[in-house]
């Protein structure tokens, strides 16, 4: 039986997204009682988001479900700083107008998630440009600067393994955490936000923004973060050896993506249909059960589920159709990666860094020698063997067992 009375803290709490709660009761009793508006920050520092973000944007989700308000903050002003939070080293500055790109290519895909609207519990999307690009320095130090101690700030786990690592952390990615703090003191007077989410990451900046809002409105203000999103092996969530994997269309193939989750650990399965799916516990709890190669039934409807969320039914639907068609040894999908093979060919090694299987010549020839790749199912030893197409001829070039393609005759 769940310790929280409010629908919000009890969705949360049993479908793993909660890490840290800066006052569990309070929250909890505010929550039960009215609609909470709250805010997650995403900083545009690429033209998508990967799934390694896609946790807060279902948190988000999660808030809406229960009846409260989300609040989307693009970072268009924090964006020109970065976030240093437990990074080597500096971000690379962004000029304005690759911001303002990155901003407007990211908010695409809340809508799929998010009910917008003026509603009570409608989401709002909005930029922190808005007020940061305002600000004047001299009036903001006595105002806000005052209330932070630079003893506390180094004191923040973010910060000290920088410093500790003897690795620069500059005056500018140092006034991020006061920025961010400002956010949420801005929504709260703005909007009467209340809460602040963010992953484990964010703690420290979380906890500086509810202190910043107590000092100077005395308002009480609440923060939460969800637990470090790490693969049973320990791997960071969203990556893999080929990349990033990407939410936007645009940055990255519906087969690609529907994939990335029909090949997660089986350990990973049910935690990931709690966070990323709105399907029932006990629907969850039968699928995560399944055994040996009956869990690949849960693997696709795993993938189905997110897939369908983040690009919608038909890519989902049409990745699955794929996905079987190539499995299954039956006519190419229409959703596989397509690398065009000029009329003169194209060397094996070549073509498989071009179609995005490895990330350089030298690696696709180590493949190739490792007996990892094929051409239409048919294991190639040579990397410089010369691929010549027919007028109108497409064949399947595919690494490992689930990295698959189409060279088409350009």
């Amino acid at each position: 039986m769940s310790q929280y009375r409010s629908d919000l803290l009890r969705l949360l709490e049993e479908r793993g997204y909660i890490h840290q709660l800066t006052d569990a009761a309070g929250l909890d009793a505010l929550a039960a009682r009215e609609i909470v508006p709250g805010y997650i920050g995403f900083d545009p520092t690429a033209p998508s988001l990967h799934v390694g973000g896609l946790v807060q944007i279902m948190l988000l989700r999660r808030l809406q479900q229960a009846g409260h308000r989300p609040l989307v903050l693009m970072g268009g002003g924090t964006g020109k700083i970065g976030d240093p939070s437990f990074k080597d080293d500096a971000r690379k500055l962004l000029t304005t107008d690759t911001i303002s790109a990155n901003v407007a290519s990211i908010k695409r895909v809340f809508e799929r998630f998010l009910t917008f609207g003026d509603g009570p519990t409608d989401a709002v999307m909005l930029d922190n440009a808005e007020w940061l690009d305002r600000l004047e320095y001299i009036p903001f130090l006595r105002e806000v600067g005052q209330h932070f101690s630079v003893n506390r700030m180094l004191s923040f786990d973010s910060v000290k393994q920088r410093l500790d690592r003897e690795q620069s952390l500059s005056f500018l990615e140092f006034n991020y955490m006061i920025l961010q703090a400002y956010d949420f003191r801005e929504l709260a007077q703005r909007h009467g936000c209340r809460l602040q989410m963010g992953g484990s990451d964010q703690w420290g900046n979380i906890v500086n923004g509810v202190e910043l809002t107590r000092r100077m409105d005395g308002q009480e203000v609440f923060g939460a973060t969800t637990p470090l999103l790490t693969t049973a092996d320990g791997s960071k969530m969203g990556k893999t050896v080929a990349g990033a994997v990407w939410l936007n269309e645009d940055m990255l193939p519906a087969y690609d993506f529907w994939q990335y989750w029909r090949n997660v650990d089986d350990r990973d399965v049910g935690r990931f249909m709690k966070l990323f799916t709105d399907l029932p516990l006990d629907e969850i709890a039968r699928l995560e059960a399944l055994q040996g190669a009956e869990i690949n039934e849960a693997k696709i409807v795993l993938a189905n589920a997110v897939t369908a969320l983040v690009r919608g039914d038909e890519a989902a639907a049409g990745a699955a159709v794929t996905a079987a068609q190539t499995f299954t040894g039956g006519a190419l999908g229409g959703d596989l990666p397509v690398l065009a093979v000029p009329a003169d060919g194209i060397r094996l090694a070549a073509a498989c860094a071009a179609i995005g299987f490895a990330a350089s010549g030298g690696e696709a020839k180590r493949k190739i020698a490792e007996g990892a790749v094929r051409l239409d199912d048919v294991a190639m030893t040579d990397p410089a063997e010369l691929i010549v197409l027919a007028p109108g001829e497409e064949r399947k070039l595919s690494m490992g067992r689930k990295r698959h393609g189409i060279l088409r005759a350009s």
